[in-house]
């Protein structure tokens, strides 16, 4: 009986020991959570208030046709938002575990087919075919990149949470509005078409001056040497005032065609940049 004790002593000291090394040697299953302020690459990660993600989407009029881009895309809320809205969304995010946060959060919210992610330098990443860039970093990261975002086509649309782009000014301000306390504020430009330069009409000459989506120039139509006024882009869409008539129009591969409101179809070519 004795020995028999013994035995048994000894089994039970041995399953304790192996239940111990197992537990040892078991993964953490604690989920990785984010802190607000926390430090990044190049900017501390504050997360932006969900009313201002909505109303950033509504600013730019995101549809499913739109492929939209989050530079530092953090938890992935805004590529999430914008999956459920059947955008096609893609985040860039240089933290790691961010990443992964935000693609379990898109996995679990059925959108991963949408919504993806990927770990990388937004400065040294191609997002040249996005249709929709979203963005909250700092006015000086903004103005790294300003030159980026003006290459992109004519029309893509940028929206920026709180930050801006320095005196290339926005053609849309919003507000989260509700409870919103910190970081409510959005701006909103559209990348202008490049019109700067002399353009040829049937019976005249048009000659741009161009800051961003605002325009100068001359009008030479009937002899008369004309100034525009209330000239702007709207991404691909030209609209000035000359003589006492509007002209609204398109530009597209070097080409502007369009009506005045007279009714009246113009159409110019250009002829020097």
């Amino acid at each position: 009986m004795k020995i028999l004790r013994t035995i048994a002593s000894a089994c039970a000291i041995s399953a304790l020991m192996l239940n111990g090394a197992l537990a040892q040697s078991a993964p953490a299953t604690s989920q990785y959570t984010p802190s607000s302020g926390q430090a990044g690459k190049d900017v501390v990660w504050v997360p932006t208030p969900q009313a201002l993600v909505d109303r950033m989407l509504d600013m730019a009029k995101v549809t499913p046709s739109d492929n939209l881009v989050d530079l530092g895309s953090g938890d992935g809320r805004t590529v999430i938002t914008a999956a459920k809205r059947g955008v096609r969304a893609h985040g860039i995010e240089y933290n790691p575990d961010l990443v992964k946060l935000a693609q379990e959060a898109a996995k679990n919210e059925g959108v991963s087919d949408r919504a993806t992610f990927e770990r990388a330098d937004i400065f040294q990443s191609d997002f040249s075919k996005a249709s929709v860039v979203t963005l909250f970093l700092l006015s000086a990261l903004n103005l790294k990149l300003r030159p980026t975002l003006l290459d992109m086509p004519s029309g893509t649309r940028i929206v920026s949470n709180t930050f801006n782009m320095g005196d290339w000014e926005p053609d849309e301000t919003i507000s989260a509005g509700g409870n919103c306390t910190s970081y409510c504020t959005a701006f909103k430009w559209v990348v202008p078409a490049k019109v700067a330069g002399t353009w040829r009409l049937n019976d005249g000459e048009l000659k741009l001056s161009q800051t961003y989506q605002m325009l100068s120039g001359t009008l030479l139509e009937g002899g008369k040497d004309l100034t525009i006024s209330d000239a702007k882009m709207d991404g691909a869409r030209i609209t000035f005032t000359a003589g006492g008539k509007r002209f609204t129009g398109q530009v597209i591969d070097g080409k502007m065609t369009g009506q005045a409101d007279s009714g009246a179809a113009w159409s110019a070519t250009r002829t020097s940049t």
